[in-house]
């Protein structure tokens, strides 16, 4: 029988672009490139490199750390770390000659624009969210800066047709731009439909760290104004980032806990490693996952990928109309929305759910189907591979 990995797709040399390899909330990333097709040959081109021991990928190439370029790279000032950066990045294209370099993440894609345009290579780049809203929004000047990107690189590709349209506001043209979902391993996470027993709490589960964008402040005021009527435990896994605005939020989220008296039905686990999150998954009744615009412009882009990976298991799962979600939670159909900041809107989605749990099973096999037609990472890296080989 033929390799499906292999069969169709013609041997290209492909290096990503990204600036650390790789966060832990980048696992998505990492899946991606490890199922493309095997006559596909990826570089990973990087500044520095993390979590090794998670996602190691073959021909990972990150600049020496007792190299000159390190010494720019570390120096903290931000034009020499881009020049180090650009550097490394010619050095790999001249020793690798790929077809294609893939840069992740539209401001990176402008970086490394001008070198691409030194090779015979073509140019594609993705975005993900923070790159096309928060970006030119907190810094003008990464407008004209993406008009010229939208120029000289080939290919666009986003999680969804809201982040396309958010995209050709920016100036790209319509032809160059193509929806790219992101995968989950929907054949590793077991389909297992929810039920709440009569007389058992329901267990609600959030997963997140502490952004604006989360909206984690809407769904506790929800939860608070609904405990005088339902029965409920809640576990919150994530936490505050170094920075300020992050910290903000976890104070924020404290706030609404003590208001409502809650402290008592809330457990904090922090940030936990997926095999974790996906435990305490099967454990939970209901998803919630309020995502907001924050006032600097910071959104979700597309559509986090733990609700994809909450629907593939079997969990009902509660969010907003925001950015891409829609394109992953169908109202009525595969989960339930509100509008951004409705806490009444929460309460009433959340009311329904407990009243009518005999009315989950259609909603939650309707949501795996589509997870396992539209968002399997397998299906997403060959269509990423036709992509390379399209242009």
């Amino acid at each position: 029988m033929p390799n499906n990995r292999r069969a169709n797709f013609p041997s290209l040399k492909v290096i990503h672009s990204t600036p650390v390899w790789l966060p832990q909330t980048m696992t998505w990333l990492c899946n991606q490139i490890r199922y493309l097709p095997d006559s596909i040959e990826s570089h990973i081109v990087c500044e520095k490199t993390e979590n090794l021991d998670q996602f190691y990928l073959p021909n990972i190439r990150s600049i020496p750390g007792s190299s000159l370029l390190a010494k720019y790279y570390k120096s903290g000032l931000s034009g020499a770390r881009a020049l180090s950066r650009m550097i490394w990045l010619w050095c790999m294209c001249r020793r690798i000659k790929p077809d294609i370099v893939h840069s992740h993440f539209g401001n990176v894609g402008w970086f490394d624009s001008f070198v691409v345009q030194l090779t015979k290579a073509k140019h594609v780049v993705t975005f993900y969210g923070a790159d096309v809203n928060m970006v030119p929004t907190q810094d003008p000047r990464w407008k004209n800066r993406y008009k010229a990107l939208f120029k000289s690189a080939d290919l666009f590709l986003c999680e969804g047709p809201h982040m396309a349209e958010c995209i050709i506001k920016l100036g790209c043209p319509r032809g160059k731009i193509k929806v790219l979902h992101l995968g989950v391993k929907v054949d590793k996470i077991l389909f297992k439909p929810r039920k709440c027993q009569p007389g058992e709490p329901l267990r609600v589960l959030m997963a997140a760290t502490f952004r604006e964008k989360k909206g984690i402040p809407y769904a506790m005021e929800a939860l608070g104004q609904l405990q005088k009527e339902v029965d409920f435990e809640i576990t919150i896994i994530g936490d505050a980032t170094h920075e300020e605005r992050s910290r903000k939020e976890k104070q924020r989220i404290f706030e609404v806990i003590e208001k409502h008296k809650m402290r008592s039905i809330v457990n904090m686990l922090g940030f936990q490693p997926y095999s974790v999150l996906m435990e305490h998954a099967y454990k939970h009744h209901i998803f919630l996952s309020p995502s907001v615009t924050a006032e600097d412009g910071d959104t979700e882009g597309g559509a986090p990928v733990t609700i994809i990976e909450m629907i593939a298991s079997g969990m009902p799962v509660v969010s907003t109309k925001h950015c891409d979600i829609p394109e992953v939670v169908r109202d009525g159909r595969t989960g339930l929305l509100t509008e951004e900041r409705n806490v009444d809107q929460l309460v009433r989605h959340l009311n329904w759910l407990v009243k009518n749990p005999k009315k989950w099973g259609e909603m939650l096999r309707a949501g795996r189907d589509r997870v396992e037609k539209e968002f399997d990472v397998q299906v997403q890296a060959r269509r990423l591979g036709r992509c390379y080989k399209d242009i």
